[in-house]
């Protein structure tokens, strides 16, 4: 067994015997290499078969090897039938369709000859009966135009029966029949609208109309009996007296006469051509397009009317061009009059009718219209004076902000379409601009145009508006509001660009007025100039997120979509954005200025300072006594004038100048000054014990608490004197150590090390080699290369 496992490998593997893994006998394996001496080599599959069906246990090869063989026969058998199956049915399948073939080929023949001899019947037949057509023809013709004949006299029938049963109704008082005759009539003139016929068209148009007159004169005579039993318009004292007491509480059968003849009313109007009357107002007048004022409301306006034509359209002293306030109030009288009767009368019979109307909103849209023809009557005499339009314009506002109040639509017609057509506009933009630039120049040449008029009341304005300031943007602020209701967006943007005008305008006039007080930015002028600029950037801030700016904006964009402006790439895309806003050109010019105030401004106060700052520069820094040879701490002399000075300046500006300016102006005062002492105050000298604490003194105790009224933490900005400060009052054997562990760092042991010790002793702001420089004007310490 041994000598036969060790003989399997050596002869298993050059010919991929599975029998000669080591675990077969020797008999095995001599067997093994006779087959293959006999047949060549084992082929692949058959190993791995062999391998899979005996492997680890070869012992009982010679047992199972029938059973194996006897099942692999029989799936030799099992797929030989198969193949002799698929080759017996392939040929039966491919016999099939060919025969199918053969069988289409030969239908389409018999389709093609069949279809060949029908045309030629077909084109026999034509030659036969081309003669017939050309005998028919013309009968045939005639037969069409009798068609036609009959189809038009069936529509005069039609025409003729609805217009007779009108008349039968009319006679026997069915006025409800006849109207609904009528509206089937209505109907057919409709349906006939893109007839050719023009005579049948006019012919039924005709007998619509006169059959729709008769109607309205009967309907409206009607109505208006019933109106007068009403004392209908309620325009004298006992007409009101009457309403409040309820006109229509005892009369059962007025209330209903009144239901019957309004519905009869809306009834009749048909088609709207038919009796809606043009408006006076053209075109130009951008009025919204809305259906005519209904039948019934029309009627009730009447009287109405006639007495707004007597006394505003005549030579009565009402008529006075110049008291458009006298037919405003007029109206709105009027319709305050007539509201109760409308609610409580005419709305149920609307909302019975399921007609989407209301009551008062249609009396009110009538009486409004009856205004605006008035008001664009006298509109080309009130084009000439600009005192008189001006005050044209602020009653038709008036007028519309009552009209809204009392639930007036914005969309319907209003005082705002007139005064928007182009005429008006252009004049109502230059009397805009003439009397904002003449009140611009009138409160900047008012000697308290510069002060604040609640300056002596603390707490009261905290952001110091000068008075010019704050009535040039309430101007603006007005502006909007006046047309902020325009109709259409366009003539919007054209108010806006004069608001746009008027700010650039206003910024320079600051500019100038600017210049001007150059000579003593410290001044009150100058200071009021300066927070004039703050409040009116923090204003046109706040207008940029208004939705009604926002959509301006918008409106803008899409000028600048049809190339009415030339406006950058960059530009568009921030508009665009919502990045930027309309008033940011000016917001960014207004800016500037502001910054190049302030800068001037601090180079001013940071002038005086430096210029009282000498004598403290050269301050005997070496000389100055311990603190221990002295009874207490006292200020420095020479520092007295500095800090006088910025006591002094911070306390007057900041009662002259808003917060949020002087905040800027602190803050960068305190910066320059952090600057200048460590620079040309430390830097510049040698300490001895008593001047390093001397200068510390004087920084913690005297500098830190000027500016300490305005932060909690002044030296977070005076860092570099307050670490430098640090340095110098350090002990010896401190600063010894940290200079030594500093210069190592700068040897090459690491920037950590250094950073670690500095940030031990408070020291953030200062590099190391500041450090070692600071440390090198001490004249306590050894000198290093000793």
């Amino acid at each position: 067994m041994a000598a036969g496992g060790a003989t399997g490998p050596r002869n298993g593997n050059g010919n991929g015997n599975g029998t000669g893994t080591g675990t077969g006998t020797g008999t095995g394996t001599r067997g093994a290499r006779k087959s293959n001496e006999g047949f060549g080599p084992i082929p692949a599959h058959v190993a791995e078969l062999v391998e899979r069906e005996f492997a680890g246990n070869a012992v009982s090869l010679r047992r199972r090897l029938p059973e194996l063989l006897a099942r692999l026969s029989a799936e030799k058998a099992q797929l030989e039938a198969q193949v002799v199956a698929a080759s017996s049915e392939v040929p039966r399948l491919v016999q099939r369709a060919l025969l199918g073939t053969e069988e289409v080929a030969r239908t389409t023949g018999q389709l093609q000859e069949r279809c060949s001899r029908l045309s030629n019947d077909a084109h026999d037949l034509l030659e036969v009966l081309h003669p017939w057509l050309q005998l028919l023809q013309g009968p045939v013709a005639q037969v069409e135009g009798l068609e036609k004949y009959l189809c038009y006299l069936k529509w005069i029938s039609w025409v003729e029966e609805l217009s007779d049963s009108i008349q039968q109704h009319l006679m026997t008082s069915s006025i409800t029949e006849a109207l609904s005759k009528l509206v089937s009539l209505s109907e057919l003139d409709q349906l006939l609208q893109s007839s050719s016929c023009s005579h049948l068209v006019a012919f039924v148009r005709s007998t619509l109309l006169f059959w729709h007159n008769i109607l309205c004169v009967k309907l409206t005579s009607d109505f208006e009996e019933v109106l007068k039993q009403l004392k209908w318009p309620f325009v004298g004292p006992m007409q009101l007296q009457s309403l409040s007491a309820g006109p229509l509480a005892g009369s059962g059968t007025l209330r209903t006469n009144l239901a019957v003849l309004f519905r009869h009313l809306l009834q009749l109007q048909i088609p709207e051509e038919v009796v809606s009357k043009q408006s006076a107002l053209p075109d130009s007048f951008w009025l919204p397009d809305l259906p005519p004022i209904a039948l019934p409301f029309q009627l009730m306006l009447r009287p109405l009317q006639k007495r707004f034509k007597y006394h505003f359209n005549g030579n009565k002293q009402t008529n006075a061009i110049d008291k458009p306030e006298w037919y405003m109030t007029q109206v709105l009288t009027w319709i305050g009059n007539h509201s109760t009767f409308l609610e409580t009368v005419i709305q149920p019979i609307l909302t019975k009718e399921a007609i989407l109307l209301d009551a008062k909103v249609e009396f009110s849209r009538g009486l409004v219209m009856l205004m605006l023809e008035k008001l664009a009557s006298d509109m080309p005499s009130i084009l000439h004076d600009d005192q008189l339009f001006c005050h044209v314009v602020d009653e038709a506002l008036q007028f519309d902000r009552d009209m809204a109040a009392r639930g007036y639509p914005a969309h319907y017609p209003r005082t705002l379409h007139v005064l928007a057509e182009d005429a008006c506009r252009q004049k109502w933009l230059s009397v805009e601009r003439k009397f904002a630039l003449e009140k611009i120049d009138s409160m900047l040449s008012n000697s308290m145009a510069w002060t604040c008029h609640c300056q002596d009341i603390s707490d009261v304005d905290d952001v110091k508006v000068p008075e010019c300031a704050e009535t040039f943007m309430t101007l603006l602020q007005v502006v909007t509001e006046r047309y902020r209701s325009l109709p259409h967006q366009t003539q919007r943007l054209q108010f806006l660009r004069l608001q746009l005008d008027l700010l650039d305008d206003f910024r320079l006039r600051l500019t100038q007025v600017m210049k001007e007080e150059i000579c003593d930015p410290i001044g009150t002028k100058y200071c009021s100039i300066l927070n004039a600029v703050c409040y009116i950037l923090t204003i046109l801030a706040d207008w940029s997120d208004d939705v009604f700016f926002l959509e301006l904006q918008q409106a803008l964009l899409a000028e600048v979509s049809e190339g009415e402006q030339g406006l950058s790439q960059f530009q568009i895309g921030r508009l665009a954005s919502l990045e930027a806003s309309v008033f940011d050109t000016v917001s960014q010019l207004l800016d500037h200025l502001r910054l190049d105030m302030l800068g001037k401004l601090g180079d001013w106060v940071f002038s005086e300072a430096r210029d009282k700052a000498t004598a403290y520069r050269k301050e005997r820094w070496l000389s100055l006594p311990a603190p221990r040879d002295q009874l207490a701490p006292s200020l420095s002399s020479s520092a007295c004038p500095l800090l006088l000075l910025l006591r002094d300046r911070m306390l007057q500006l900041q009662r002259q100048l808003a917060p949020a300016p002087f905040r800027v102006f602190w803050q960068a005062l305190a910066t320059r000054l952090d600057t200048f002492l460590y620079e040309e105050v430390i830097l510049c000298n040698h300490f001895g014990e008593g001047g390093a604490a001397q200068l510390q003194f004087d920084i913690t105790r005297n500098l830190f608490p000027i500016f300490s009224q305005h932060c909690k933490k002044p030296e977070n900005i005076l860092k570099r004197v307050k670490e430098a400060c640090i340095l110098l009052n350090l002990s010896v054997g401190s600063a010894l150590l940290l200079r030594e562990t500093l210069r190592s760092s700068t040897n090459g042991s690491g920037q950590p090390t250094a950073d670690a010790a500095l940030s031990e002793q408070g020291v953030f702001k200062l590099s190391s080699r500041d450090t070692l420089i600071l440390l090198g004007l001490r004249t306590d310490l050894p000198n290093p290369g000793m």
